[in-house]
């Protein structure tokens, strides 16, 4: 009796025991299935990027849901479920076909080269008769033809004068001596054409210097890689600063400015390791800017002081992506989120997931009001700012509004870890921002546009992989500076590059203030790329 009592007693206490090493165990349990999901999303994801397609477009699939959620963010504006989408017509783009003719893709004025060939005279004479045959008509063939860069040498010749009558008669001789034009670079036989060529392959065509020395090496001419480097350096400092000196107070004038950052390995940097990480900063006009301007920086470092420092005179809008440290910025400095990166990080969630699931998944949703957003946004492309201000609190406000209150929602019942718990997670801490392009008309949805003023410089770090010393690093941005935003003003860099290597020199002389001359949109007309 005394064991059975006492095994009554203890019975309760080994229950309890065992329910908390379930409910233990049901945790880890849990917490490893959380870490699994997070570690197959990254897996999909690395994937995604090694092997799938970059475009975020939506997928077929996925319009229905998007025509319905237009719906369903009208209804939440107007307190009914029968709301119907406003039809917003989008403009249609035609390209033109090319016709195969070799005249439709050279532009006006191409040299062209007429090579007759005829018969002779004994062979035109005629098997039947023997009389000699008329020409009746003529069938013409026309090829484009290219021949590799030439090089030749330029020899200035200055010739001195002197007054050979005041030297018979005085016995001296008064001298004068040709003027001199002013040399691009003292002591070096580098020419505007040299340098500008140079800069166009290594910065435009994103040929390493290495590749350019073997090639000319091809053709005989044998010019190391440190003189063009060299030329490259003084060039750049000499006569390309000022000039981008000059845009930096332009583009600090302007209202309305795009900011982005990519990485850049610099090997002798001072203090720091070869592999340490730099930075490539840049700075752009808007779509509503009179002249485009595209600015790089160098900086060691992606601290916000660099940002506050290149911008310290400019007060405005500035888009930006998720970037903490634009936000630290002054307040007369307001950031302007990017729907985009919004947009990508439901897409990537989305990507994570098997294809059938997709459609009724919530990241779809999330990607749906993105993209809702975008197709709204198009169709007021062609509007005034000020309509386009009253046009967005119209038509785009309710669906930012239904948007949030679904993030709210959805955010609650979602792994933080996942995914999509970080897609709301950033729209929900991004919020501030994102929807600040709505306080005027002149603002844009995304920060599309300084992605793509970025990304020539990506491409050619690709090509290069890094900048060997600080002062080549930021001589480099100097030259991306100058080539990007003559190629926004649709000037071809090439020439641009010449005109100005060419004149500054001599103007420099004269004129103070010669670098606001050389600003891309004062390029004479011969600058401008030729329409076909």
């Amino acid at each position: 009796m005394e064991h059975e009592k006492n095994a009554a007693v203890s019975t309760p206490e080994m229950v309890t025991v065992s329910r908390a090493e379930y409910d233990s165990q049901q945790a880890q349990l849990t917490e490893l299935k959380l870490q699994n999901q997070w570690l197959l999303e990254q897996l999909g994801l690395a994937k995604k990027r090694q092997f799938g397609a970059s475009s975020e477009r939506l997928q077929e699939g996925l319009m229905d849901q998007l025509s319905f959620m237009a719906n369903e963010a009208e209804a939440y504006a107007y307190g009914t479920q029968n709301a119907t989408a406003e039809q917003v017509a989008v403009k249609a783009h035609a390209r033109k076909r090319q016709s195969g003719n070799v005249l439709d893709i050279v532009p006006e004025g191409t040299p062209m080269e007429v090579v007759e060939h005829r018969l002779s005279e004994g062979e035109r004479t005629c098997d039947t008769c023997g009389a000699v045959m008329e020409e009746i008509g003529k069938e013409v063939r026309r090829s484009l033809k290219m021949e590799p860069a030439r090089f030749w040498i330029r020899e200035d010749v200055y010739y001195t004068y002197a007054c050979k009558q005041c030297e018979a008669e005085t016995g001296e001789g008064n001298l004068r001596k040709t003027p001199k034009q002013p040399t691009l670079c003292p002591g070096s036989f580098a020419s505007p054409e040299a340098v500008a060529h140079i800069m166009t392959q290594k910065f435009v065509m994103y040929s390493p210097l290495y590749r350019l020395e073997q090639e000319f090496q091809r053709q005989g001419l044998k010019l190391s890689r440190q003189t063009m480097a060299n030329w490259i350096l003084q060039a750049s400092d000499t006569w390309l600063r000022p000039v981008y000196d000059a845009l930096h107070r332009r583009l600090c004038q302007e209202t309305v400015l795009h900011g982005d950052e990519t990485t850049l390995q610099v090997l002798k940097e001072p203090g720091r390791t070869s592999t340490s990480k730099s930075y490539m900063w840049l700075y752009r006009t808007s779509g509503c800017a009179e002249y485009p301007i595209v600015l790089y920086e160098y900086q060691p470092s992606r601290k916000a002081e660099h940002a506050q420092a290149f911008l310290k005179d400019f007060s405005g809008w500035l888009h930006a992506d998720g970037y903490q440290g634009y936000h630290k910025l002054p307040e007369n400095i307001r950031v302007v989120g990017c729907w985009a990166h919004a947009r990508r990080k439901f897409d990537e969630a989305l990507q994570t997931l098997p294809k059938e699931k997709r459609q009724e998944s919530p990241a779809a949703t999330g990607e749906c009001y993105c993209t809702r957003l975008f197709q709204l946004e198009q169709s007021l492309a062609d509007l005034t700012p000020e309509e386009r201000y009253n046009k967005r609190l119209e038509l785009e406000k309710p669906v930012l509004d239904a948007l949030l209150a679904w993030a709210n929602e959805a955010s609650a019942k979602t792994a933080p870890k996942s995914a999509l718990g970080k897609a709301l997670h950033y729209l929900r801490e991004q919020w501030p921002y994102l929807v600040r392009y709505l306080e005027d008309g002149r603002l844009e949805l995304s920060n599309n546009r300084a992605e793509r003023s970025i990304k020539p410089f990506v491409m050619g770090r690709k090509n290069w992989l890094f900048s060997n010393t600080p002062a080549g690093a930021q001589s480099s941005a100097v030259i991306y500076s100058l080539i990007e935003t003559a190629k926004e003003n649709d000037l071809d860099p090439y020439r641009y590059l010449v005109w100005l290597l060419n004149n500054a020199p001599g103007l420099s002389q004269t004129d103070e203030a010669w670098a606001e001359s050389f600003l891309p949109v004062n390029a004479p007309q011969e600058c401008r790329i030729p329409k076909p």
